[in-house]
């Protein structure tokens, strides 16, 4: 500082009466530099500066400015009335993707090309006008897909200094929306697949349920008797796909209990290492105090299957898979600094692998269903999906980083469990016995369905069982049935109908005549129908269903 310039105040201020500012020099001049559009209203930088009127004093504000601005977490700049950079602060060098070295020289050059003439003529025009400021809008050479505010403010009694420029560092916020937007997607997705894949089912349990019936005419060794067996077999394995689109949507049926995730690696381990093969080798580490959690066993075997395959396939030449397990506190939650993670207590488990890693471009769409970086013909892409619904529905979350050519890393973050189970409705669901038994009744049955090809192959695998059957398309005309004076020992309906569903016929048959026998069936799973009825004593069978099942899951619930 020379001699002939006194000390100077530097004030952020907000809008007025937002703040008090003390002054405790003698001032000769008062900068008001703005930084919102609506000028002296808005929020603004006040630059006190005592000069004695010499113009000396221009030159050391400056250099004391600029000092000031370089300490300062907002990414600020100055620049000439010429439109040359004249100083730029480590925030603003920082957001604008460049070192102190390689600052070009004008504000132009830091965007695209389509920018760069709309930032040269606003910087020529505030240089040149009157104090004011404002924003526009940009994109960065560095970041092209993301547009940034650059807010502009013209300067008055700085010397060389003409415009000071204002870049914000949005990437936290960016990388939030980001998420956001991702989540909004997958849960339409999610919703999307869903309803496919009930209506898919319906389809499924009309195919099934007539190959059924054919092959009781056509025993084998007769002419048609492969070519129906091979109808069934790839109705079945379209059947498998709808459970993972279900699975991914969140509607798959869980069976959720306490258990400790390394004693789910442990009995997962052995079969992960003969699918992994030769080339690739398994490391396993587990740390101390991790807490139990509450979920399905069979579904999380399931997804430490799925992040293996896929690690493998990322490493054709061989390569390490580790799996590791920890316990992840509140304090360490909190210093993520995850907008995503709610503070808690978490039991982590983390599968990496040294594989070709994801494009940055993909690593957003890799839980979406269908979508593959496999080549045509390998992989349905419903892998990382079916992951991503089974973690979701256990109430967990999922994470992925990846670089190009350094491995792969997914984090699932599960819930340490807490408290005693809630209680359930008592929805039972029927599977098939592993050894078959008599399926012959003679008791009378309310089929309601809605849809006509299901209700067909229902009545007749039926009354082929020797049941009395009589039908109704939804849950006003089965309620009719009963207001017509009748009476049946069970009731076999589907969940979701037009006009009255499953859940409201029950619970009006009931209050009306007493404890029915109700089996529902549906293409959602047991845990949606848990959510949509409440209910004691109901039996379940999901769709798609064989002749077989639907014969055992009504003798089932005749004897209860």
């Amino acid at each position: 500082m020379t001699a002939s310039a006194r000390p100077f105040l530097v004030v952020i201020t907000g809008a007025p009466g937002s703040g008090k500012t003390t002054l405790g020099w003698e001032l000769s001049r008062l900068l008001h530099v703005p930084l919102a559009n609506d000028g002296a209203e808005g929020a603004a930088i006040l630059l006190a500066i005592d000069d004695d009127g010499r113009g000396a004093a221009d030159s050391a504000g400056q250099v004391h400015v600029e000092q000031l601005l370089s300490n300062l977490p907002l990414g600020l700049a100055l620049v000439d009335r010429d439109g040359r950079f004249l100083f730029a602060n480590d925030a603003f060098m920082r957001v604008a993707g460049v070192q102190h070295e390689k600052l070009p020289p004008y504000p132009g050059d830091l965007v695209v090309p389509e920018d760069k003439a709309a930032v040269s003529d606003t910087v020529r025009r505030y240089a040149g006008g009157q104090s004011m400021s404002g924003d526009i809008a940009v994109r960065l050479k560095d970041q092209p897909d993301e547009a940034i505010a650059l807010s502009i403010a013209g300067l008055r009694g700085f010397g060389s200094a003409a415009v000071l420029l204002g870049l914000k560092d949005n990437s936290e916020e960016t990388k939030l929306k980001r998420q956001v937007a991702q989540a909004t997607k997958m849960q339409a997705v999610g919703q999307l697949a869903g309803g496919v894949a009930h209506d898919f089912n319906n389809i499924l349990t009309a195919i099934i349920g007539y190959c059924d019936l054919m092959l009781l005419r056509h025993p084998p060794g007769d002419s048609d008797y492969d070519d129906i067996q091979q109808i069934k077999n790839n109705s079945n394995r379209a059947a498998s796909l709808t459970r993972q689109l279900l699975a991914f949507s969140r509607q798959q049926t869980l069976r959720p209990q306490i258990l400790q995730l390394p004693d789910v690696v442990a009995e997962v381990s052995h079969l992960l290492k003969r699918l992994l093969g030769e080339s690739v080798q398994l490391e396993v580490n587990h740390m101390r105090g991790i807490g139990a959690v509450r979920a399905d066993p069979g579904q999380l075997e399931q997804v430490i299957i799925n992040l293996g395959v896929n690690a493998r396939d990322a490493m054709p030449k061989g390569g390490t898979l580790r799996i590791e397990t920890k316990p992840v506190s509140p304090s360490d939650v909190r210093a993520m600094r995850s907008e995503i993670l709610p503070i808690g207590e978490y039991a982590l488990l983390s599968v990496s692998d040294s594989g070709t890693g994801i494009a940055k471009e993909n690593l957003g769409k890799i839980f979406e269903p269908f979508f593959t970086t496999k080549e045509v013909g390998k992989g349905t892409g419903l892998g990382l999906s079916t992951v991503y619904g089974i973690v979701k529905q256990s109430g967990g979350f999922i994470f992925a980083d990846s670089e190009i050519g350094k491995g792969t890393r997914f984090d699932i973050y599960l819930p340490t469990y807490s408290g005693s189970v809630s209680v359930l409705p008592s929805v039972k669901e029927e599977a098939v016995a592993p050894e078959p038994e008599e399926m012959w009744g003679n008791a009378t049955i309310l089929l309601v369905e809605d849809e006509d090809m299901v209700r067909a192959v229902a009545e007749r695998a039926l009354t082929r069982q020797g049941y009395v059957v009589e039908t109704a398309r939804d849950g006003e005309e089965g309620l009719q049935h009963f207001a017509d004076g009748k009476r049946y020992d069970l009731i076999v309906s589907d969940v979701v109908m037009p006009n009255m569903d499953g859940p409201a016929m029950a619970r009006k048959l009931r209050a009306d005549y007493g404890d029915v026998r109700i089996l529902f069936m549906s293409g959602y799973a047991e845990e949606q129908l848990r959510q949509s009825i409440n209910l004691d004593n109901v039996h379940f069978l999901p769709k798609p269903f064989s002749v077989q099942q639907i014969a055992e899951a009504v003798k089932n619930a005749l004897k209860k």
